[in-house]
Formats: structure tokens, sequence, C-alpha cells
């Protein structure tokens, strides 16, 4: 083997072994996220809101390492510099606000400073209704979706409806949207997963149902599923008895004014929510 030969295999290994060093040393000098790849940029975008517990330090300065809690004004008390409102900011912006202070008070020449949020308590938003753990939960990231908040309280119950009810307050003003859920997983899932922000709620109500009784196979309660017709319905009761007939169906509805309605439907009409649907015993 010539040595130029050596020389340039003696280059490759180093330049492979810098690629596996590199992230190894950057992870464990401490240096903060402002300083490192673009990568970390989202996770670099939520709000610090109050009540929200953070960890502040500086590079190779132990005495500037505080852990304390945002007041309700978003004020932390930091070493040398006194109150510093960080609510309101991101992380990157708070530990360059930091910095700067350091930096233009002449504290530190060069200042490295990271935060690390340790309890997120001042950005929430509340999941309740027909899913499996309800509650106020964390708004991590400035890009969380209804998608994301339904997934931490464990999605719908089976008795949870199709339809999701998010309350917002945007601009000053309320406002009450219904988000179809299967559309949050459909080709358009990024127009309908509405962005989730602090103090929204989200209401998961009950599954929509019909009440069957009479002349069927399996009267009770059942799930009213999507655009359910009359034959459907018959059909998830078991159908008809030897004694029930399709002429003697009867439908009791409540109408607007409260009062219940008997209608005569068809086999193709489709059904409401808390219908009473009677099946009459033939009478030959």
């Amino acid at each position: 083997m010539t040595s130029r030969s050596f020389n340039a295999i003696r280059a490759a290994l180093f330049r492979a072994l810098a690629m596996v060093i590199a992230p190894l040393a950057l992870a464990l000098t401490g240096v903060p996220a402002s300083a490192q790849p673009a990568g970390n940029a989202a996770a670099a975008e939520y709000l610090l809101g109050p009540g929200d517990v953070v960890r502040i330090s500086t590079y190779q300065d132990l005495d500037l390492t505080l852990e304390t809690r945002l007041t309700e004004a978003g004020v932390v008390n930091y070493p040398l510099l006194g109150n510093v409102r960080i609510g309101g900011l991101s992380v990157t912006a708070s530990e360059k606000l930091i910095a700067d202070g350091l930096r233009s008070g002449s504290f530190v020449r060069q200042p490295q400073v990271s935060i690390v949020v340790q309890q997120v308590r001042g950005n929430q938003a509340s999941v309740l209704g027909q899913v499996n753990r309800p509650g106020r939960f964390p708004i991590e990231t400035a890009d969380m979706r209804l998608s994301d908040m339904l997934g931490l309280a464990g999605g719908a119950t089976a008795g949870g409806a199709d339809t999701v009810v998010v309350t917002a307050k945007r601009g000053g003003k309320r406002f009450r949207g219904e988000v179809d859920m299967p559309s949050l997983f459909g080709a358009d899932d990024k127009d309908n997963d509405r962005s989730i922000q602090n103090g929204d709620g989200v209401w998961v109500d009950r599954q929509p149902l019909v009440y069957l009784y009479g002349e069927v196979q399996r009267p009770g309660p059942m799930r009213l599923e999507r655009s359910m017709t009359m034959m459907q319905m018959l059909a998830t009761g078991g159908g008809l008895t030897v004694r029930g007939t399709e002429k003697g169906v009867r439908v009791h509805r409540k109408a607007a004014n409260g009062k219940v309605q008997v209608i005569t439907p068809t086999l193709d009409d489709k059904l409401q929510d808390s219908d009473v649907v009677y099946v009459r015993e033939s009478l030959f």
C-alpha cells in the first residue's frame, strides 16, 4: 500500500470518527438549545406561561443555576438580574433575554444560557366528556392540535360521539366549533385538526342513541350510526319476530316544541337521535 493510499484511508477514518463524536460532545458539554442545530427549533417554540417550572443555567457557572416557578405575571427572580419577565416568550427568546442582561451588565462576558421546562402549568386545555382520561392537559408546543389533545385524554370511549366540540377564545371573542372526528385523519386533516391554545376546551358528547322495542329479536337502546336507516336499525335489532310486521313500525320523535310526534316511516327513512321505534304485532 502506498503512503498516499494510507493517508487517504486515515483521513476517511478521522472524518467518520468526528461525525460520531461531535453530537456526543455537544450533548455532554451542555451547550444551550439556542446553539444547537435547527432541528430543535420546534421544541423551543413553546411559550412560557404563569406557573411553569423552569430550570435556568449558565454554562460553566453553577452560581447562576436556578430552578423556579414563573409568577402570575410571568416573572422569575434571576441572580444578578433580579426580576425578569419571560412569560409569553419562547424558550429561545427567554434564553437570549437573560444572556443579553448578563452581558450588558458585565456579569458574564459570553454567557450561554439554557432553559429547560420542568413542568408545564401555564398553558393548559381541558378535555371532558366521553373520553378515557378527562382532565386538564399541558400544551407543550406552539403547534398543539386537537388530535394531540384527544390522544393525551386516551381517545373517545365506546359511547363517545363522532363529533367533537371545541370552545376557544381568539382575538378577545369566544367561539364554538364542531369537528367531525373521522375527518381528523382524512386527506384534509390539516384543515380540520384545529390548533389548541391555552384555555381552550374540548368536549366529546355521548353517542346518539335510538330505542327499539316491540316485536323485534333484540329490543333496547342502540347506537345511532351515521345516516342510519330504518332498515339498518331493524337489522341491528335482529329483525322482526314471527309476530312482527313492517306495516306496524312507528317512530316516536320529539319535535322542536317538545311534543312527541308519531311517524309511520319507510324502510329507507333516516333515524334521529333519541327516536323511539316501536314494532307492532301483526293482526293476522
